[in-house]
């Protein structure tokens, strides 16, 4: 029988996060999405707290050390069913941006970078990176889904790597200690010759060009970085330098198996915030919401909210069974992708329709609904559009290539 319910030391840390969302994140969500670019100072407690727990060893330690499974010894030494890094990071990141999904993109050592070196740092670079805070680097001027298309070059020069190339819309980009950027080594080579770097905040050559209005999560930073002649030590380079053209882009491409999950959970968190509020507002207004009477025979608001909470439902077991997957050494491309499109769909729906059921109130910035509506966006566009998360999930069932499937 499949057990669905987590495990008491995942539980632990779930509530903890929780506490954390409703007791920091939730009662300052306003201040700073009216307060574009201001650092939010309270996160600097947060990270303490976060820290001493992880010295404490009372719960799982942040930065990239935290999403590598306990046992990533290998195979034979596993559990059937381990529990690991990649479930006790969607968990908190699911709960966290319950609270406030700009704010949780935020929190220091837990950026996107991080789960890029979770993926695919050696031991010795998980040693030495396993507690900064990392944001990633893909996105040009050039493209958007496309992550093949990376123009931004790494010449090997003596025991540097030299990086040349403009990044945009970096998440984290001005605040994070260290910046995972996908450059390509050799581009006569094509897409196996992209490799994944860790450029240092001070690397000499790297600055902020600008950063970034947006329509939502503007607690985050989002930022343009210029790589400019950026020197960065040989063995800043993440996995093996060697270009595998017979592998090609599965080797960087493994970072989205951890990445999408999470993103997937960042909506499945906010998605459930807009559904409690959204019942609460529904049941002051005297609309029962049945589990025991057909839908058609309810309430069309209370119809639509079952509808929705089916679909939230959906998203976080799928979401789940992808992190679930990543844990215990299973190959998860197909599940991430399925878990981020169904999670950043289902988000951008409930938080707009709870817009529309809640009336004016829910438009207006009295409840935070309108905000969860601008938030929810980005978690069906960013780590893959719900386009290419659709059509990866194409090649995978119908077993076609890249180039057999575009």
């Amino acid at each position: 029988m499949i057990n669905l319910e987590l495990p008491k030391k995942l539980r632990a840390s779930a509530n903890q996060a929780h506490q954390v969302a409703a007791q920091i994140f939730r009662p300052i969500s306003r201040k700073y999405d009216l307060a574009e670019h201001e650092y939010p100072v309270e996160l600097d407690t947060m990270a303490a707290m976060v820290d001493g727990l992880s010295d404490s060893g009372t719960q799982k330690i942040s930065g990239a050390a935290g999403g590598r499974s306990d046992e990533d010894e290998g195979p034979a030494t596993m559990p059937v069913n381990a529990n690991g890094g990649n479930m006790s990071a969607l968990l908190n990141a699911l709960e966290t941006s319950w609270g406030d999904v700009g704010l949780m993109l935020s929190i220091p050592y837990q950026g996107l970078g991080n789960a890029a070196i979770a993926a695919v740092a050696t031991d010795e670079q998980l040693e030495r990176f396993g507690k900064v805070w990392a944001s990633m680097a893909i996105t040009e001027p050039s493209f958007g889904s496309d992550s093949a298309a990376v123009t931004t070059t790494a010449v090997l020069d003596g025991d540097e790597w030299v990086l040349n190339g403009e990044k945009i819309f970096v998440t984290a980009g001005e605040r994070s200690t260290h910046i995972v950027v996908w450059a390509s080594v050799d581009r006569s080579l094509g897409r196996a010759a992209i490799k994944s770097f860790v450029v240092p905040r001070d690397a000499p050559g790297l600055s902020v060009a600008r950063l970034e209005h947006k329509l939502g999560i503007k607690a985050s930073d989002t930022a343009v970085l210029l790589l400019q002649d950026c020197r960065i030590p040989k063995d800043n380079i993440l996995g093996s330098p060697e270009v595998n053209v017979e592998k090609g882009f599965a080797g960087v491409m493994q970072t989205f198996d951890n990445t999408r999950p999470m993103v997937a959970a960042m909506a499945i968190g906010v998605t459930r915030a807009a559904l409690e509020e959204l019942r609460t507002i529904l049941t002051d207004a005297g609309i029962e919401i049945s589990y025991d009477t057909p839908a058609n025979n309810q309430h069309a608001a209370a119809a639509e909210f079952l509808r929705m909470e089916a679909d939230y439902e959906s998203a976080y077991l799928l979401a789940m069974r992808a992190a679930w997957m990543a844990d215990n050494k299973q190959p998860n491309s197909l599940q991430a992708s399925m878990s981020k499109a169904k999670a950043g769909r289902t988000g951008t729906d409930v938080t707009l329709k709870s817009v529309e059921l809640a009336g004016a109130v829910g438009y207006s910035q009295r409840l935070l609904l309108e905000k969860w509506g601008r938030d929810s966006k980005i978690l069906d566009i960013f780590e893959g559009t719900q386009q290419i998360q659709q059509l990866i999930v194409a090649r995978r069932v119908l077993n076609k290539s890249s180039a057999e499937l575009k």
